[in-house]
């Protein structure tokens, strides 16, 4: 067969999030590549699955066999009325609905080389060894990149064969290194001296340079080897015969290219070199690829693989791996290793079935290997990975299922049954689980739900919680959204598809917040009918309080999260293991702020950069229409407090203008006024007031340390983005008063060499009082109100005007250009490293690189932790906490901490513990409450809290204290608080500081029963 030529432009905002981890060049190349994919059980499902979504040029299916019902339990592409069918045939048309840009072709003969020559990837998985070894030694020969893999229950394994000669050319995900240039020597070596002191550039790295006045022989140059000094200098090689350095530029680091050498598969098999961690990890894979090899033998002889849980089977399994040619090292040395029977018995019973979970980590982590052999981008596996999640079965031998129970019942959940039984399906099926965020993770969890039949029963459901709204910018990477769905919830989308995944499913959706104002909604009696938690959020302040409620109704929680190929998985049982605690540093940097002195007029980072031309973006375009439009109503109200405020902001609005603009040219001239006064002149006024060579009293320099001192820009209409600020701004402010906007920037360059640059004594004053007094003690008196009226008059019986909202995912709209101009604009004053604009975007948007692969992964191990939970009671040593790291072969599974066990007096307790006391009836007051406390816990209290309002504290005098001891409780909290209580409202939290506590300790909540 021929597979079609692929040829398109890259949908940009489609491909967004992706963008950020692959860049440009990677995912064209992926636009352009060709992928042959044998094999569409569960596991082929998901690798294409994935490599749709993720924008693969095109997609060949192979598979002839017929569908059956085992494989129902992981191919989500196939339903009970595709039993019997092909499953190329019966997946074609659901796996290219995923992305229409993919061509999605079906070979329905045999792999042969001919067929070969015309892909550059082919994966099988599920396949026998000698279709594996046939189809790799054709492409080891060939020069294609061949990938195998498999599942076999509750273990995996994939194996990558990229060439002898593979070469790699960024190994890492992070991006270049960057940094300002202070200074660089003329000699030999020239030695370069940065802005900052603290870098991480390494003895050895390569650099390249730009934007350097002065040694302009740098500029561009070929990549040059560095040499770090003890004092952080650089050595950058001989410099002895380039002009002088002057000022500016920016020294960037180079990613070297590495070459990777792969077996064949056949040597392979009896030489693995296998990816772990550790040697016991080393260790325990060897055994698992012992495992692999017996039961392909196993296969080979009986023609099937061993019946579920048959003891038999599973013998015969042991001895063929006792007696398999040894393994040997990668210098082909005998390896003197024991076989862990075991562990090989335990994979032989449960290897009949076929598992959603196992399916969709080893098909992230192929389809993974897929991105990598296409673009060479990131280091491919090296070259066998084993997992095994054999920790979801019972850890005592009494409680493993029986072959009677693992039997075929012809129903969808027939491979999962063969593995853990029809009785824990049962249970499954009784669960009520609630799903908080329906994004690219809830919907590889409901995915999975609906697979494994969670909340699938009568008595069972799955209520999903997202208040977002479908974007184009989520179809790759949120599989249950198609292009038809953009502007609907995204919670009622997400139940309604995984409804067509099992129509078993009964999945309520809703679309309120999980947060305090709703407490109302999720209260006791929501959550009381609830089994278990699943987290799938984007930020740690959303999963602490999802925790904490948690926590509070003693609820298990299976949370996740990703970055780029980085991804974790975390399990957090009541009792069993620590509850979980996001970081106060990482809850402080996703919130971080910076001081407006800073963003202002001292920045040092492209974050400053950035955050101030989108503080500029607000102001000039949302602020202050909404000013303009309310003053307009309400002209009485200018006396305000925050009237100087408002004038500043109107007159940059205004600008050179002297009325409103009538015309292009009118915002043309505006926008190249407002760049004179942010780029030239403000920079002037500021070194006016802050000469270079300012010193304090302490004799340091002004402009020193993080203050960086600025240099006022000129403007050059041939410069792009000088002229990408003037085009932006201009379409804004014409989008702001209602009129046509241009996008020609030819006509542009010729309408700016016309105009001449406006006079100082036109534009607003960047500073209107000394800039070390200009605060609050700046009075707004009537002649400041004299002037606003003034300004306000211009756009007095003019239709109202229309406020911007920024919008990062709209790449028309030139919000994105404004922002990303002004901040290249804005580091260019201040000798900053600025970022592109896919950069100054990224952090604008506070937008998080994402991928299908890593979201697919995380799911699947959430997925094999909700096994346990479900099948609790379960020790401690059957859980686990992962991290992964696609792009650095990282995986990393281990057992979480126990609850810490905390005392004090005679007490102790852990996070999961409460003290609970009665309202009564009557109810009590708080001198009871008090007296209570004391007579059954001996605890003396000090201070007693309801959230943040103080109820009682002992160093309260003796007539306060009376006060609040005489309320009961209810009408206390109510009063300190100034709200009523939730109707319902069955429990008061309430916070201990007792007499004779440690610093460290922390009682268990005390819960007001009502």
């Amino acid at each position: 067969m021929t597979v079609p030529e692929t040829s398109k432009l890259l949908d940009e905002e489609l491909y967004s999030r992706q963008l950020y981890v692959l860049d440009l060049p990677a995912m064209q190349k992926i636009q352009g590549a060709k992928v042959l994919l044998s094999g569409l059980q569960g596991l082929g499902a998901e690798v294409a699955k994935n490599l749709v979504l993720m924008g693969v040029g095109s997609l060949t299916l192979h598979d002839p066999y017929p569908t059956c019902w085992s494989d129902l339990a992981a191919q989500f592409f196939l339903s009970e009325q595709d039993l019997e069918r092909s499953r190329a045939e019966a997946s074609q048309e659901p796996v290219a609905k995923l992305n229409r840009a993919v061509q999605v072709c079906i070979h329905t003969g045999d792999i042969t080389e001919e067929l070969l020559l015309d892909f550059q990837v082919v994966v099988l998985t599920t396949s026998k060894l000698e279709e594996q070894l046939k189809v790799g030694a054709l492409c080891h020969k060939l020069g294609v990149c061949f990938l195998v893999a498999d599942t076999r229950g509750l273990v995996g394994q994939l194996f990558c064969d990229f060439g002898e000669d593979f070469t790699v050319q960024d190994p890492t995900e992070a991006e270049p290194l960057t940094a300002a240039i202070q200074h660089i020597s003329q000699g030999s070596p020239g030695i370069l001296t940065l802005k900052t002191e603290a870098h991480n550039f390494y003895d050895g790295g390569l650099v390249t340079f730009s934007g350097i006045e002065g040694m302009v022989e740098l500029n561009g140059c070929d990549p040059r080897p560095i040499h770090l000094q003890e004092d952080g200098t650089l050595e950058i090689g001989d410099t002895a015969n380039f002009s002088c350095y002057l000022s500016g530029g920016t020294v960037t680091e180079v990613k070297r290219p590495k070459t990777v050498s792969h077996k064949p598969l056949d040597v392979a098999l009896l030489q693995p070199h296998v990816v772990a961690q550790s040697s016991q990890e080393v260790h325990r894979a060897r055994c698992l690829h012992q495992a692999f090899r017996a039961l392909h033998q196993f296969q080979h002889l009986n023609g099937r693989l061993p019946q579920p849980w048959d003891p038999v089977d599973a013998e015969m399994v042991v001895g063929l791996a006792r007696s398999l040619e040894p393994l040997k090292g990668t210098g082909g040395e005998p390896l003197e290793e024991s076989l862990d029977e075991a562990v090989v018995r335990t994979v032989a019973l449960s290897s009949a079935g076929g598992l959603s979970p196992m399916a969709a980590l080893l098909g992230a982590v192929a389809a993974q290997e897929v991105l990598k052999a296409i673009s060479r981008k990131f280091m491919p596996l090296d070259q066998w990975l084993y997992f095994d999640a054999l920790d979801c079965l019972p850890e005592d031998g009494e409680h493993l299922p029986k072959p009677e129970d693992c039997a075929p019942r012809h129903c969808r959940y027939d491979g999962q049954i063969a593995v853990l039984g029809a009785g824990f399906q049962e249970k499954l099926s009784r669960q009520h689980y609630f799903l908080v965020g329906a994004g690219a993770i809830g919907c590889e969890l409901l995915k999975g739900f609906a697979l494994v039949g969670l909340g699938a029963g009568a008595s069972g459901r799955v209520t999903v919680a997202d208040m977002d709204h479908i974007e184009r910018s989520n179809l790759s990477r949120q599989f249950l959204f198609r292009t038809e769905d953009i502007g609907r919830p995204k919670a009622e989308v997400a139940a309604e598809a995984a409804h067509r995944l099992n129509s078993d499913l009964q999945v309520i959706p809703l679309t309120y917040p999980l947060d305090p104002t709703t407490e109302h909604i999720y209260d006791n009696n929501f959550f009381s009918h609830v089994d278990g938690v699943a987290a799938a959020l984007d930020s740690f302040q959303a999963r602490h309080y999802v925790a904490a409620r948690c926590t509070h109704y003693l609820k298990p929680l299976l949370e996740a999260g990703t970055e780029g190929t980085s991804g974790h998985a975390s399990v957090f049982m009541p009792w069993v293991t620590e509850t979980y605690r996001a970081s106060a540093s990482a809850i402080d940097s996703e919130n971080a702020t910076y001081p407006v002195c800073t963003l202002r007029h001292f920045p040092s980072t492209v974050e400053h950069t950035v955050q101030w031309a989108r503080d500029e973006f607000e102001g000039l375009f949302h602020l202050s229409a909404e000013t303009i439009n309310r003053h307009q109503q309400a002209p009485t109200s200018l006396a305000e407090p925050d009237g100087l405020k408002v004038l500043t902001l109107l007159q940059e609005v205004l600008g050179v203008l002297r009325e409103r603009p009538q015309t292009w040219k009118d915002c043309v001239v505006w926008a190249l006024g407002h760049w004179q006064l942010c780029f030239h002149n403000g920079i002037m006024q500021l070194l006016n007031r802050f000469p270079p060579n300012k010193v304090l009293e302490d004799g340091t320099l002004f402009w020193s340390g993080s203050k960086q001192c600025p240099q006022p820009l000129e403007f050059d209409a041939s410069q792009d983005t000088h002229l990408l600020y003037v085009l932006a701004a201009a379409n804004l402010y014409a989008q702001m008063h209602g009129l046509p906007g241009s996008r020609d920037q030819t006509a542009l360059r010729e309408l700016l060499k016309s105009l001449r640059l406006p006079v100082t004594q036109h534009l607003a004053p960047i500073f209107p009082y000394d800039l070390e007094l200009a605060r609050a003690s700046a009075e707004f008196g009537p002649e400041q109100l004299k002037k606003l009226h003034k300004v306000l008059e211009v756009w007095s019986g003019s239709p109202p005007l229309k406020p911007l909202k920024f919008e990062k995912d709209n790449d028309s709209n030139f919000h994105v250009d404004f922002v990303a101009a002004a901040a290249s604009l804005r580091a260019q004053n201040y000798g900053i490293p600025p970022a592109n604009r896919a950069q100054s975007k990224r952090i604008v948007g506070q937008i998080i690189p994402a991928i299908a692969t890593t979201t697919a992964a995380v799911a699947g191990l959430v997925g094999l932790e909700l096994y346990k939970v479900v099948g609790r009671p379960r020790p401690l040593s059957a859980f686990r906490h992962s991290h992964l790291h696609l792009a650095e072969n990282r995986f990393e599974r281990w057992v979480p901490c126990a609850p810490a066990i905390q005392k004090c007096h005679h007490l102790t307790w852990t996070c999961w513990d409460r003290l609970k006391v009665p309202a009564g009836q009557p109810e009590r007051t708080l001198k009871s409450l008090l007296a209570h406390l004391q007579e059954r816990y001996e605890l003396r209290v000090k201070m007693l809290l309801h959230g943040k309002a103080l109820l009682y504290s002992a160093g309260w005098s003796p007539e306060k204290q009376a006060q609040h001891l005489a309320l009961r409780v209810t009408k206390l909290v109510q009063q300190m608080t100034s709200r009523m209580l939730e109707p319902g409202q069955q429990v008061l939290v309430l916070e201990l500081i007792c007499e004779g506590e440690e610093e460290d300790t922390t009682f268990p909540p005390l819960h007001y029963e009502l």
